[in-house]
């Protein structure tokens, strides 16, 4: 996957734990995990918002561009 969600960095920069940002940002833990482990398809724009409201971050502090490496 191209796209990487560096979510578990910016968590660990901001000392939170999974249960109080999935708290603070309405949303179930299971989602919070497949975030965090690359898993996800798709984050909704009000999803990022309020992450990045809840870190006091930018969205490029949370997701990153890699080229693909085809061989």
């Amino acid at each position: 996957m191209s796209i990487i969600i560096n979510l578990d960095v910016m968590m660990a920069k901001r000392k939170i734990n999974s249960s109080e940002l999935a708290a603070k940002i309405n949303i179930t833990l299971a989602n919070l995990s497949v975030l965090k482990t690359n898993k996800a398809k798709a984050i909704r724009f009000s999803t990022l918002e309020a992450i990045c409201e809840a870190l006091n971050c930018q969205p490029g502090d949370i997701l990153e561009y890699r080229a693909s490496s085809n061989g």
